[in-house]
């Protein structure tokens, strides 16, 4: 069974501002071509209920930054950033310190920064890429087994496939980088992320806004928890986005020990 190889996937996106000016930069950015490159945190696909796959792809999160300066590298204010993609569209969520910042665009005359910027990717990049890798992946069929591999330092991989509540199908794939095991209790309890999590209901004509950062966790191979990152309220009409929201579902939890690269 081949799996993601994570330590070898990635996804970029290329701005070349001598063919279009970027659309989702919230300062002057003094480079004329750029190549953003991040790891693959999660690999996702959508089935919608009309029978269509998509794959997606979740980036390694970064902060909004000015590339190629001498100093003042951070935006002010200052973000998380966290790219999603598919083969032809993209969504870029950025977290200020508050929701509803009202920060803007560069240049201004494009408006407000969305915190969930949804675009046509061959539209508003010169290159877009999702290179993913395999390797040969060996099922954990046990508690015990899952154990022994946690136990000796080997890499997983884990698998969970869900329904929508309106009905649509998931696969999400992730690394397993945070993991419980006890020989003596005999359990494991996978806890990590971020990976997608999808938000219903879904857009069938662009289903990439329905996802959402989440952490994931499962101890069984028939149901998972999600903790999923949304507008969350501190104060009287003042919200960050925080994972907050627990959601449980029937799933099909599978954890796979990754071969080695051989050298």
């Amino acid at each position: 069974m081949k799996v993601c190889d994570f330590s070898s996937s990635f996804y970029s996106w290329r701005i070349d501002k001598r063919k279009r000016a970027p659309v989702t930069t919230t300062s002057d950015q003094p480079f004329t071509v750029n190549l953003a490159r991040t790891p693959v945190e999660c690999r996702c696909e959508l089935t919608t209920r009309r029978g269509v796959t998509t794959e997606y792809v979740l980036g390694a999160a970064c902060k909004t930054e000015r590339v190629n300066v001498t100093q003042d590298i951070w935006t002010q204010p200052n973000a998380d950033y966290a790219p999603v993609g598919s083969e032809r569209d993209y969504l870029r969520i950025k977290s200020w310190d508050r929701n509803d910042k009202g920060v803007m665009l560069h240049p201004p005359t494009l408006g407000v920064q969305s915190e969930r910027q949804v675009g046509d990717a061959f539209e508003d990049y010169d290159g877009h890429e999702i290179s993913l890798s395999r390797r040969e992946g060996r099922i954990l069929e046990s508690a015990e087994q899952v154990i022994e591999a946690v136990e000796m330092n080997r890499c997983l991989v884990s698998r969970t496939k869900f329904m929508t509540a309106d009905g649509h199908e998931v696969l999400l794939e992730y690394p397993v980088k945070a993991i419980n095991v006890s020989r003596v209790d005999g359990y494991y309890q996978v806890d990590t992320g971020p990976v997608l999590f999808p938000e219903a209901p879904v857009d069938v004509d662009r289903p990439i806004r329905c996802w959402h950062l989440a952490y994931v966790a499962h101890n069984a191979p028939d149901w998972t928890e999600f903790i999923v990152n949304v507008p969350t309220s501190i104060a009287d009409e003042i919200s960050v986005n925080h994972y907050s929201r627990a959601v449980r579902v029937d799933a099909a939890n599978v954890i796979y020990e990754v071969a080695d690269i051989q050298v």
